[in-house]
């Protein structure tokens, strides 16, 4: 068993840790509204974070129709409640399923890369020599970052969710003969305000949270390959614990909202 002195340890250095991050994150929110604005850098990030990214967001979305509707259908078809499959599905993908893991999928693709990225930058010093030329490294790094990923992780997500309800269709098309039209009139007339809102919503804090974890763990990345390779390993592994953090928030928030 480990020592009272060693677990006191692990828990001071996990405080000072969100204490760093904490600072970061009120240092991202006074950069952000300061000039120069570093759009070209901006766009260039959210070309990178969002087209690079659809293919695997596209993917993992199309398995999680098709595996959720496999899955579902046959003890939908033993209490003989197969013909609510599309309202099924279409809730659970929009409310949860889908925020969440794609979400997860692009901490692992996002924020590793720019823990890496960031991280073999500090190292090589090239921050260093940044800021000897007079430009701001963080507004140049880390805020068009964390924008990019904060903007374009919900257009992630709903692109994910589309294609989740495809696959789900494609199922239920093969196997019970349901047609496009009839499908998604019902996945439409399921939602309502309550479900793709709060979804909505809680995708930017979870682009901002992956953005944020990702340029902390690169900006104060150790020196030595080492270390960059730590700052992408514990960038992906401290974003998905906070997503699941942020998530339950929200719907704990939401719950409460939408119940008065």
């Amino acid at each position: 068993m480990p020592s009272k002195s060693k677990i006191k340890a692990q828990i001071d250095a996990f405080l000072i840790e969100v204490g760093d991050l904490s600072y970061f994150t009120a240092r991202f929110f006074r950069e952000v509204f300061k000039r120069p604005f570093e759009l070209k850098e901006l766009l260039n990030q959210c070309y990178n974070v969002g087209n690079k990214s659809l293919l695997l967001v596209g993917i993992t979305g199309f398995i999680i129709g098709l595996v959720l509707t496999l899955q579902t259908r046959p003890t939908l078809i033993e209490f003989g409640a197969i013909s609510w499959m599309p309202s099924m599905v279409s809730i659970s993908i929009v409310r949860e399923i889908g925020p969440i893991l794609t979400a997860l999928v692009c901490a692992g693709r996002i924020g590793s890369g720019i823990g890496a990225e960031i991280g073999s930058m500090k190292v090589t010093e090239q921050i260093d020599a940044m800021e000897v030329s007079g430009t701001n490294p963080f507004k140049y790094l880390v805020v068009t970052r964390v924008l990019s990923v904060t903007l374009m992780l919900p257009l992630l997500v709903i692109i994910g969710d589309a294609i989740a309800l495809f696959g789900s269709f494609l199922v239920e098309h093969v196997k019970g003969n349901v047609s496009f039209v009839l499908f998604f009139n019902q996945v439409f007339d399921a939602l309502e305000f309550g479900d793709i809102m709060p979804a909505t919503i809680k995708t930017f804090f979870f682009g901002l949270a992956i953005g944020l974890v990702g340029c902390y763990k690169g900006y104060y990345c150790k020196k030595g390959t080492e270390g960059v390779g730590k700052a992408a390993n514990s960038a992906v592994v401290f974003a998905s614990l906070l997503l699941f953090i942020i998530d339950f928030i929200a719907v704990f928030v939401t719950d409460i909202f939408f119940d008065l």
